[in-house]
């Protein structure tokens, strides 16, 4: 039974530590000591049972192991087995091999962001980036923001600021973490007009709102959700055809935004970015690390007098995007004008894996799972692709199923190292292949082993 007279002074908790820990910054080493110490009073005031040891063998052992969590980056890697392949919670999009090779090559040293090299004076970091959307998107020009939400507010504060922005009820939505349209455009100091009602808008609700104080007419994809049933909606086409008419900008907010068909890969056709500039949009915002498969970013194309406008606000500097972000969109967007998006973007690589693939790979795994003595067998999985796309989706998958599943399980797989997000549903563990990159398969195997 230890007494408070057995505690350490910190000066001699210090002088023990040092010998283990003589690299570690003198006030970090002294925090970590006198909350260790507390924490031990604590504990000898209310009768708790302690190891063996003196109470300095303890603090010693105890300090050690803060300053190990202390050091440790909160930041892990993840391997999503969840089935949910744009995860919006663990990071949404991983990156291609491409994108991180760049973003490492430009974020190790100096590069060329802001200056033109061959004419040895000062450029522009939006060079980088828009003649690449501009010949994926068949726009006039682009802009890239840090995000989706961004790339909007900087259009409606630009565009819209004191004047009116007309949107369909229907489309007045909630794009995900309490973040709503009518808040953003509130805060961004435009008017807001809601035409229509919830389940059917026309092309003449909006012709009956413009006024002289309407800056833009703004459709937002409901990508999150989907009405069905009595409803109607005024296609991109109409909308565009009625804004030049009256001499108004439409401003399409595609979300995600996807430069690939979905529908090739069985799922219901999402709106890609080219179909909306071909539609007649005059401006189209879209994320970058959804369905596009790259870095966060929100990019803006369209129409050149605009996007040159919107590049010129004062937001467009406190919204811009760093060198390595756009490295690595770069990158991204090299693999679709190269035509290597499906071999060799995640995103799409996990969409487009065929399910005899994920079968074979769930069979080993399960088959190295049951050599170690776990009840572990290939199930039939259904996945989604998450990130506020294609809502109600999945696409058939393969995965393994451990029985019994716990709580206790679930939680030592993602305390550990890779740290694993499983399923557990119906006393199952299920770990889904299809957002599990094939190259992470043996970690996989050798987190499951070490927490059963």
């Amino acid at each position: 039974m230890h007494t408070l007279r057995d505690l350490p002074s910190v000066d001699r908790l210090l002088t023990a530590l040092r010998e283990r820990n003589a690299d570690a910054p003198h006030d970090l080493l002294r925090a970590a000591a006198r909350a260790e110490i507390d924490l031990l009073r604590n504990e000898i005031q209310a009768v708790v049972a302690l190891p063996e040891g003196t109470p300095l063998e303890l603090l010693v052992g105890r300090v050690a192991a803060r300053l190990a969590r202390e050091l440790r980056p909160s930041l892990l890697p993840v391997i999503n087995a969840s089935g949910v392949i744009i995860q919006t919670n663990l990071g949404r999009a991983p990156l291609s091999a491409g994108a991180l090779e760049a973003m490492a090559r430009v974020g190790a040293g100096y590069s060329n962001l802001e200056y033109d090299l061959e004419a040895g004076e000062r450029g522009s970091r939006s060079t980088h980036l828009e003649s690449l959307l501009r010949r994926l998107t068949g726009a006039e020009a682009a802009m890239a923001v840090n995000n989706n939400a961004a790339a909007v507010y900087l259009a409606l504060s630009g565009l819209a600021l004191g004047r009116e922005v007309i949107i369909s009820r229907g489309q007045a939505v909630e794009i995900g973490g309490g973040f709503r349209i009518p808040d953003v455009l509130r805060q961004s100091g435009a008017d807001l007009v809601e035409v229509g009602t919830t389940n059917r808008t026309y092309a003449r609700d909006y012709a009956a709102a413009i006024s002289e104080r309407t800056a833009l007419l703004l459709r937002v994809h409901t990508s999150n959700f989907r009405l069905m049933g009595f409803v109607h909606e005024t296609s991109l086409a109409e909308l565009a055809e009625l804004g030049h008419a009256r001499g108004v900008p439409v401003l399409d907010d595609l979300g995600s935004g996807t430069l690939l068909a979905t529908a090739p890969y069985g799922l219901t056709a999402e709106p890609t970015v080219q179909e909306s500039v071909a539609a007649g949009a005059d401006l189209v915002t879209f994320s970058g690390d959804k369905l596009l498969g790259g870095p966060q970013a929100g990019m803006i194309v369209g129409r050149r007098e605009l996007v040159e406008r919107l590049k010129r606000h004062p937001l467009a500097r406190a919204l811009r995007v760093d060198k390595t972000t756009i490295a690595g969109m770069e990158a991204t967007l090299l693999s679709y004008l190269g035509g290597r998006a499906a071999d060799e973007i995640p995103v799409w690589r996990m969409i487009a894996a065929p399910l005899e693939g994920l079968r074979a790979r769930a069979e080993l795994l399960a088959g190295r799972l049951s050599l170690a003595g776990t009840q572990a067998a290939v199930t039939s999985c259904a996945s989604a692709v998450g990130g506020g796309s294609l809502p109600g989706e999945t696409l058939p998958s393969a995965g393994v199923s451990i029985t019994p599943g716990s709580d206790g399980l679930s939680r030592r797989l993602r305390l550990g190292d890779p740290a694993v997000v499983a399923r557990l549903t119906d006393g199952r563990l299920i770990f889904d292949l299809r957002t599990v990159l094939p190259e992470q398969d043996t970690a996989l195997a050798q987190a499951i082993l070490a927490a059963l």
